[in-house]
């Protein structure tokens, strides 16, 4: 199986196999946390985390919620 490479907030990762947005947030002890998740320039909605795949050279940024004043 092929090693894809991928980036994520500025840091090259590498998988094999299909990964999802989902998954990724999963590996990343995310999952649970207010987030945005942006894939190559376009905002993806949570409802299709699980759906989105992540493909070689896809550039993600995600950004946490952080509360306070």
């Amino acid at each position: 199986m092929e090693t894809a490479t991928f980036t994520v907030n500025g840091e090259v990762r590498a998988c094999q196999g299909t990964l999802t947005v989902a998954a990724l947030l999963v590996e990343l002890a995310l999952q649970q946390k207010k987030i945005a998740v942006e894939k190559n320039g376009t905002i993806i909605p949570k409802s299709q985390h699980a759906t989105v795949p992540i493909c070689p050279g896809d550039v993600l940024e995600i950004i946490t919620a952080v509360g306070g004043g």
